[in-house]
């Protein structure tokens, strides 16, 4: 895959996606709203809005970055694979909101040639949460996203949006209704039938040792993705071995960054096991 844009967005793009959301902010209109669908942004590659529901009395405003790629076209996941172009969310200071965590639905490799992307080839909405200082005051909210939409080749694609937020009685049923179904895709957390039991650095920190109990279902060997530095992604694991719900493999590192040091990090890895999928953290002491 041919990429014209850079692996993550650069300090100058950063500054800039700033000033946009808050030139929002301050230009946008004082109206009042409930919940907020914001007008399509498009590009060639696809189009993208948001969705967002009125503050919660604890000062939570869940929402929604929804992206729909057009047919033959991708976006990505939080970690983009061999190249691409992550999504990045961005709301205004001025609104007295801050973004808490956006979440991630379950993603597929997408084999381009000799490279492997990690992202999506359907629409997709990123679930997020946001904290406001004041629950009971309309929020005016400024928001910018910036993601990848590639073919051929990788279009950066960045809208601004505005939102205008109230706290109501009751919930809006049909943001509500899009916010829960992006939430049901996300991955499950560890539990009992599903879980990482055991992984370990061996040979010099050249390999991550894993052992996975698998949901009894399983029949074929699970996808697993592991993701280590900002930008850093294992996905290609070695010595699989199977013996009933236990699932043991090797996973070669690579180079991490000079000087990194592991000790005290924490590394994501998803596991993908049939029609379910689990989600956790490697703390590393």
């Amino acid at each position: 895959m041919k990429i014209n844009s850079v692996r993550s967005l650069p300090a100058r793009a950063v500054g800039a996606l700033v000033a946009c959301v808050t030139a929002g902010a301050i230009l946008g209109s004082p109206a009042v709203g409930r919940a907020e669908t914001t007008p399509w942004a498009t590009t060639e590659g696809g189009r993208m809005r948001i969705v967002a529901l009125p503050p919660e009395p604890d000062g939570t405003v869940r929402g929604a970055l929804q992206i729909e790629p057009r047919p033959g076209w991708i976006t990505y996941w939080k970690e983009p694979g061999d190249a691409g172009i992550p999504p990045q969310m961005v709301f205004s200071k001025a609104s007295g909101a801050t973004l808490s965590h956006v979440s991630y639905p379950v993603p597929k490799r997408i084999a381009n040639g000799k490279l492997n992307d990690i992202g999506y080839d359907h629409p997709v909405a990123l679930p997020f949460e946001l904290k406001v200082e004041d629950p009971g005051k309309p929020l005016n909210l400024g928001a910018s996203a910036f993601v990848g939409l590639c073919r051929n080749i990788c279009i950066p694609f960045q809208a601004e949006f505005s939102l205008a937020l109230a706290p109501v009685k009751g919930t809006p049923v049909e943001e509500a209704m899009i916010i829960n179904q992006a939430a049901s895709k996300l991955p499950e957390a560890p539990s009992d039938d599903f879980a990482v039991t055991h992984y370990a650095m061996t040979q010099g920190r050249e390999t991550l040792n894993l052992k996975l109990k698998l949901p009894e279902e399983t029949a074929a060997p699970p996808q697993v993705i592991v993701t280590g530095p900002q930008g850093h992604v294992l996905f290609d694991g070695a010595n699989g071995h199977q013996d009933g719900d236990s699932y043991s493999l090797d996973m070669p590192v690579g180079k991490l960054p000079k000087n990194y040091d592991i000790k005290g990090k924490r590394w994501g890895i998803l596991v993908i096991a049939g029609n379910r999928a689990m989600e956790t953290s490697l703390a590393f002491e």
